[in-house]
């Protein structure tokens, strides 16, 4: 009986691993002032736990966090030494990580370790991507942002554009950024050259548009079209490709493949048919 309840003290997991949540929970409140009302408390979450452990081993994050099956928008990484009990811990991360820890975006807790030989703590905000069947939502929302940005002089690195007129949704245009986003997403790609050698012009006319002028934007890694759309404009080729005034139509698509580094991969299509 001894000896089965000694194997199962050592095979359990050790309880500091709650007590360190709350701890970084009672840090937010006690140290730093952070009102539950729009800081609730850390959710612990076990695929964070084991992304925890798997850095602390040394795994690079980007390998960990495939194998963990946690990926992160943001994260706050936390390591501590030296602390013999959860009043410890409290105080050194209130001491020390109050400014990382005000992000109201981050929700989510995993830890490893203990306090006295070394406590990982990470703090994030899961990367979160559209679903499929968000598809039509987020075309109209990327097709909305694009045309405030339009509405708009503005300068895209050297360059100075007027406003220009609205764009529509092309079904045609569309279907050619879904076959290129799907195209990176699958082959790990972020070109605009396909994995077969194709061209924006060539994949805009093999989805059925015939064109005077093509365009393209893509970019990866990226959650939300706010976010999409704010990073075009900040480079001057893609801000100028949503600037210019030649174009009439457009269609957007993004594809996801989790296991890939970049995780989502999007692409938006710009077009004036003949």
């Amino acid at each position: 009986m001894l000896r089965a309840a000694l194997l199962a003290l050592l095979l359990c997991p050790a309880p500091a691993l709650a007590n360190a949540i709350a701890a970084v929970n009672g840090a937010r409140t006690a140290y730093c002032g952070l009102p539950r009302a729009t800081h609730p408390a850390l959710i612990e979450s076990r695929p964070l736990d084991a992304l925890a452990r798997l850095l602390a081993q040394g795994e690079p994050l980007e390998q960990a966090q495939l194998r963990a099956g946690y990926l992160v928008a943001r994260l706050v990484r936390i390591r501590i030494t030296g602390a013999p009990d959860d009043a410890s811990v409290e105080r050194l991360v209130g001491q020390r990580f109050c400014a990382q820890l005000a992000d109201a975006r981050l929700t989510q807790i995993g830890t490893y370790g203990r306090g006295e030989s070394g406590l990982w703590i990470l703090v994030a905000q899961p990367f979160t991507t559209p679903r499929p069947q968000e598809a039509a939502a987020v075309s109209r929302l990327v097709l909305a942002l694009t045309n405030e940005a339009r509405a708009h002089a503005r300068t895209c690195g050297w360059r100075h554009f007027q406003p220009a007129r609205p764009l529509s949704l092309a079904p045609a245009l569309t279907r050619a950024a879904g076959a290129h986003a799907r195209d990176m997403a699958a082959h790990d790609l972020f070109s605009h050259i396909g994995s077969d050698g194709s061209t924006p012009g060539q994949r805009a006319t093999r989805a059925g548009y015939s064109w005077s002028m093509v365009g393209e934007n893509i970019a990866s890694g990226v959650r939300t079209p706010q976010e999409l759309v704010a990073g075009w404009l900040a480079s001057p080729h893609h801000c100028a490709n949503i600037m210019t005034a030649g174009f009439r139509q457009m269609g957007v698509a993004f594809a996801v493949n989790r296991s890939s580094a970049a995780v989502i991969d999007w692409t938006e299509d710009f077009g004036r048919a003949r």
